[in-house]
C-alpha cells in the first residue's frame, strides 16, 4: 500500500466496521420499519429502469440487495457488489430465492476500476450507486462516476443518490451551522479582512449566528456494537449543481436531478406533529419540484452514457 493509498484505506475499513453489524436489520430498518420514512426512491429507480427499457443492471455499493431484491418482478439480470463482506452475504443469500446466482453478487470497492466486472457482450444497460457516495472522499467522486459511466454501454443510464448538501438551509440544526461555516461563508477571508477593533466583533457576529441553529440536532448516531457509527465515519453531502455539472463534464448527457424525502417543515418540528408532518411530507413527494433543492434531504443524479461518435 502506498502513502497516497493509506487515507482511502482508512476511511474504507471504518465504512466496512460501520456496516459489519447492519446486514441482517439494515433492509427491515430502512425499507420496512413503520418508523422510516418510506423508501421512496425505489419508486424513481423503477420508473428510470423501465423508460430506459433496461434488462440489466449493476448495483454498485449494494448492500444487503436492499434496491437489487426491489426489482424483481422487471426481468432484469441483476448484478452487484459491496465492501462489506457481511453485506455481500446477505445480498447472496437474499437474492438467491428469486433466481439471482451467487456470482452475481461479489465484494469490491467503488472507487477500484476493476470491481465493476465487464458484462459479457458489452456494457450494463444501467448502473446504480445509492448510499455510498456520502462516504466517498471529494477527491473520489470523479473517479466513482467515471466508473460507472464505463460499466454501462452507450446509451446506457447511470443513477447516483447522495445527500442534498443545500437541504441545510432548511434544517435549522448543526447540519445548518456546517453549511454556514463551511461552504458559504469565507471564515478565513473575514477575519484577514477585520481591523483589530473589528475582529472581536465578528466573533461575536459569528456566535450569535450559530445560537441560531440547534446544534443538538440531529442527535450523532453510534454504532451498535462498538463499531462506528454512521456519523462516526466518513458521512457527507454533496451539493446537487456542482454534482450535476461533474457529472455532465464526465460524459453523461440529459443529466437530471431528481429529489425524494421532503420535509413538509424543518425536521426539529416533526416530534410536535408527527401524523400530519409524516402524510404532508409524503404528500409533497415529486422528483421534479424546484423546492426539493432545499426541502428534500436527498436526491439522485440520472444521466445516460454519450453515445460513441
Amino acid at each position: 500500500m502506498t502513502k497516497a493509498d493509506k487515507p482511502a484505506r482508512e476511511a474504507e475499513q471504518a465504512v466496512k466496521s460501520c456496516y459489519s453489524t447492519w446486514s441482517g436489520t439494515y433492509y427491515d430498518e430502512y425499507y420496512r420499519s413503520e418508523a422510516a420514512y418510506p423508501p421512496v426512491h425505489v419508486g424513481i429507480v423503477r420508473d428510470l429502469l423501465v423508460a430506459a427499457g433496461a434488462r440489466s443492471v449493476l448495483d454498485a455499493g449494494c448492500g444487503p440487495a436492499s434496491m437489487l431484491r426491489e426489482l424483481a418482478d422487471l426481468n432484469l439480470d441483476r448484478y452487484g457488489f459491496d465492501l462489506t463482506p457481511q453485506m455481500v452475504a446477505e445480498a447472496k443469500r437474499v437474492l438467491a430465492p428469486q433466481g439471482v446466482p451467487d456470482a452475481n453478487v461479489w465484494e469490491g470497492s467503488v472507487t477500484d476500476p476493476s470491481a465493476f466486472r465487464a458484462l459479457a457482450g458489452g456494457g450494463y444497460d444501467a448502473a446504480l450507486c445509492f448510499g455510498v457516495l456520502p462516504h466517498i472522499r471529494p477527491e473520489d467522486d470523479r473517479r466513482v462516476i467515471e466508473n460507472l459511466a464505463r460499466a454501462v454501454r452507450p446509451g446506457g443510464l447511470v443513477m447516483v443518490e447522495a445527500r442534498n448538501q443545500l437541504f441545510a438551509l432548511f434544517t435549522l440544526n448543526r447540519y445548518s451551522r456546517d453549511l454556514f461555516h463551511d461552504a458559504l461563508i469565507d471564515l478565513d477571508a473575514l477575519r484577514r479582512q477585520a481591523s483589530a477593533e473589528e475582529l472581536p466583533k465578528l466573533e461575536q457576529a459569528l456566535a450569535l449566528l450559530d445560537a441560531r441553529f440547534r446544534l443538538d440536532l440531529p442527535p450523532v448516531r453510534t454504532g451498535k456494537a462498538g463499531e462506528p457509527g454512521y456519523d462516526e465515519v466518513l458521512s457527507r453531502t454533496h451539493n446537487p449543481l456542482v454534482l450535476r455539472e461533474l457529472a455532465a463534464t464526465l460524459g453523461l448527457a440529459d443529466v437530471e436531478i431528481l429529489f425524494y424525502h421532503y420535509h413538509c417543515l424543518p425536521p426539529l418540528a416533526e416530534s410536535s406533529v408527527p401524523r400530519l408532518f409524516r402524510a404532508a411530507s409524503l404528500a409533497m413527494e415529486d422528483p421534479r419540484d424546484w423546492r426539493g433543492h432545499f426541502m428534500a434531504s436527498a436526491f439522485i443524479l440520472a444521466g445516460r452514457k454519450a453515445a460513441e461518435p
